[in-house]
């Protein structure tokens, strides 16, 4: 009796340019390299490891060699003029993490993150534990150690972002009327991201990010803190699990640990009672655990994207990919992609204007949206 024949198993990819301010001007750059990420990320060289760890590094790369976003080449510069760069990993079936920060003259910091991620799995000779995050000049070494690609630390830097350094360095030292102002909405603050499924059905989250413009040299973001930036979980049976990117103000983030936050809260609603309300657990989150205890704290604006993809059980108990995209911030970019699908979809969400009334009534400036990746 012959067999029929089995059923490819797809693949998912999803990227973002950052949580913040999307102009016209640049839109479609933004969108076009989106586009490329997903499609390196799916179909690059028939050599290339399909596991999700390897699918979010290629698609985070491509968003790093895009000057129009900000991580990697093109990165916001430091109050000293220079590029630093932050970046992390985290695998959704072991909940194995690496992250780099502050780390200069790195064509690609997502390599060197992943590459971190995969030498903590390998014993020490001394029975040391590995380390899961390596900043500065530590994380430079790594790099030349492990082969990865390393520039002059000038060739990381676009004219664009030369231009913006001159303007906001210059307002800074020279004030008008002893004030410098304040950065304008859409100077570049955002963090650059990807999700995975492979065709195992294992999940894996990572973001990027050269940071804030005119940040203090060897300041890390959330780019670079485990529980911030990233996070990726899978039950033990593999029907459930979740993995985020996200983006937004870094000291905000990290204070929450949102990526974490929200992995817990997406666990904790799948062992209750097995159903899942993605929007409502976003929602709580951001206006619950983020956005209220910052205004608390006098942040008249947190800033925070999330860009997520669950699995679920669907029909047939076969599991099935979600994907959501929430922010707080004016817009945020993003794309996404799957195997059986040879275009894949971009778009800048923007979130609808609202009054002042209207968002004292509501307390809730938060916009989610469920974009559909499996079809």
């Amino acid at each position: 009796m012959m067999q029929a024949p089995m059923k490819e198993r797809c693949i998912y990819v999803a990227v973002h340019g950052g949580a913040g301010y999307h102009g016209v001007a640049s839109e479609q750059s933004v969108k076009s390299a989106l586009k490329r990420a997903c499609a390196r990320a799916l179909w690059g060289s028939p050599l290339d490891d399909s596991s999700a760890i390897s699918i979010v590094e290629r698609a985070i790369a491509v968003l790093e060699d895009d000057e129009y976003l900000n991580a990697g080449y093109g990165s916001n510069l430091t109050i000293e003029g220079t590029v630093e760069c932050d970046a992390a990993v985290m695998d959704g079936l072991s909940g194995d993490f690496g992250s780099v920060g502050a780390v200069p003259g790195l064509k690609n910091p997502i390599k060197l993150a992943s590459a971190l991620l995969r030498h903590s799995r390998e014993p020490d000779p001394l029975g040391r534990i590995r380390p899961m995050t390596l900043v500065a000049s530590g994380a430079y070494s790594f790099a030349l150690s492990q082969g990865i690609q390393t520039v002059a630390p000038s060739e990381m830097i676009s004219l664009r972002a030369t231009h913006e350094w001159q303007k906001w360095k210059s307002r800074l030292d020279h004030p008008a009327d002893g004030d410098p102002g304040s950065l304008p909405q859409d100077a570049m603050q955002d963090t650059v991201g990807a999700v995975a499924w492979d065709d195992e059905g294992n999940l894996a989250a990572g973001v990027s990010s050269g940071g804030l413009l005119l940040k203090y040299s060897g300041r890390i973001g959330e780019a670079a803190t485990f529980g911030a930036g990233c996070w990726a979980q899978q039950s033990r049976n593999e029907r459930s699990g979740m993995a985020c990117s996200i983006s937004g103000a870094g000291e905000h983030i990290m204070r929450v640990g949102l990526a974490r936050v929200l992995g817990e809260a997406l666990q904790s609603r799948q062992s209750d009672d097995g159903e899942l309300d993605t929007h409502h657990v976003l929602l709580r989150i951001l206006n619950q655990q983020f956005t209220e205890p910052l205004h608390q704290r006098g942040v008249q604006m947190p800033n925070a994207g999330v860009l997520l993809l669950t699995k679920e059980q669907g029909e047939d108990d076969e599991a099935v990919p979600r994907l959501w995209c929430a922010f707080t911030t004016e817009s945020m970019a993003v794309a996404y992609a799957n195997t059986t699908k040879r275009s894949p979809k971009a778009s800048i969400l923007r979130r609808p204007a609202l009054t002042d009334s209207a968002v004292n009534a509501d307390k809730s400036s938060v916009f989610i949206t469920a974009l559909p990746i499996h079809r």
